[in-house]
């Protein structure tokens, strides 16, 4: 439940969790690179955040497995002049 007193429960295989503030059901087991194919995100272009915490490592979005109300921020790079 969360602090707004929603139950957030996730389907039988399923996680709930928030990217860019918008609820989100993915396969339990799903890693950070997983999420990022599916939103068809180069990682080398964002930088992610976790649970308020930025991610450094990029090497490791294949092997973070992402959790129940995890938090997720992706933001993206933007050129300009």
């Amino acid at each position: 439940m969360t602090e707004s007193g929603v139950v957030t429960e996730a389907v039988a295989g399923q996680v709930v969790l928030t990217v860019n503030g918008a609820e989100r059901r993915i396969p339990s087991g799903w890693m950070l690179a997983d999420l990022l194919e599916s939103l068809k995100v180069d990682a080398r272009t964002v930088v992610i955040e976790r649970n308020r915490t930025i991610l450094r490592d990029r090497s490791s979005f294949d092997s973070l497995d992402l959790a129940a109300d995890d938090e997720i921020e992706i933001v993206h790079f933007v050129g300009g002049g």
